[in-house]
């Protein structure tokens, strides 16, 4: 009888008990959560969502000041679009606003242009009067048949984006150590001794002056216009900060080699957060 309660007892199948995981945070009670500067690594159950135009969907690893450099915008804009009051806190799945809300300005670098004055002759007689105004009269539909008949012959040219028309001036003096690569450099390597000077590259706005962004030291961030920005890494010092307007040729940095292995200027040109060659816009020295 005892062998056979034996056999029955190893036969019995085993439910272990329940075990419950909780977080550190979870096994303090009552503490504060600690502001980070990377979004918290999502659960396996984490639904997969995709970002709708104009938005951006916060991953694992992100930062805002990463975010607004990838959306070419500034991180304090986003923290304001978003009514983000920490931007250290950020969610993984967190659905974030990257394009300004409807009719709010942006920094324009377009040359305000003087209305256009006609001369007119102040030595008209007053009998010849309606003689000049006739004359002048047919002269101008003359012209505007001219005109139109020219109009109509000649091709229609594509209208430039104004966002373009930036008159890009070199951010340095020394040479090119390292050309553009879109995966790996995504900028240019311009070489140089510490303390040489960082010039804005167009005129704009500051909107990061900092060193809260990996891989770049100390840094420069400069808003052109809606599309265009661009960076500054490596520096020694920083000569302007945040919010501040900036001219092309302005002195806003000093070269240096924070989080870098070598004095170089590491100069990045962003359309739309996207990094673009800087040598196809720079003029030829």
């Amino acid at each position: 009888m005892a062998l056979l309660l034996l056999v029955t007892g190893c036969a019995a199948p085993r439910h272990p008990a329940p075990v419950e995981e909780r977080s550190g945070a979870a096994r303090q009670s009552g503490s504060k959560p600690v502001a980070s500067t990377e979004a918290s690594k999502p659960t396996a159950a984490t639904p997969v969502v995709e970002a709708k135009p104009g938005t951006y969907i916060v991953k694992p690893g992100d930062t805002l000041m990463r975010i607004a450099l990838e959306s070419g915008q500034g991180w304090r804009d986003l923290a304001r679009w978003n009514s983000i009051e920490n931007p250290n806190l950020i969610e993984v799945g967190q659905v974030l606003k990257v394009v300004p809300p409807a009719g709010e300005a942006v920094v324009s670098t377009k040359p305000v242009t003087a209305p256009r004055v006609d001369a007119k002759p102040l030595d008209a007689k007053p009998g010849a009067a309606g003689a000049s105004a006739s004359a002048a009269s047919s002269a101008s539909g003359a012209a505007s048949s001219v005109t139109s008949a020219a109009s109509a012959s000649a091709p229609v040219a594509a209208p430039k984006d104004a966002e373009d028309d930036i008159p890009w001036a070199w951010p340095a003096s020394g040479p090119v150590v390292t050309s553009f690569d879109e995966v790996r450099s995504k900028g240019l390597a311009i070489g140089g001794k510490a303390g040489d000077a960082v010039l804005a590259a167009a005129d704009g706005r500051v909107v990061y002056a900092g060193s809260g962004l990996r891989g770049y030291g100390n840094l420069v961030i400069v808003k052109h216009n809606g599309t265009y920005l661009t960076a500054y890494a490596h520096n020694q010092t920083l000569l302007v900060k945040e919010d501040q307007t900036v001219k092309r040729g302005q002195k806003i940095a000093e070269m240096g080699s924070s989080d870098a292995e070598r004095v170089q200027l590491h100069f990045e040109i962003r359309r739309q957060g996207k990094p673009i060659d800087p040598a196809k816009l720079l003029p030829a020295r």
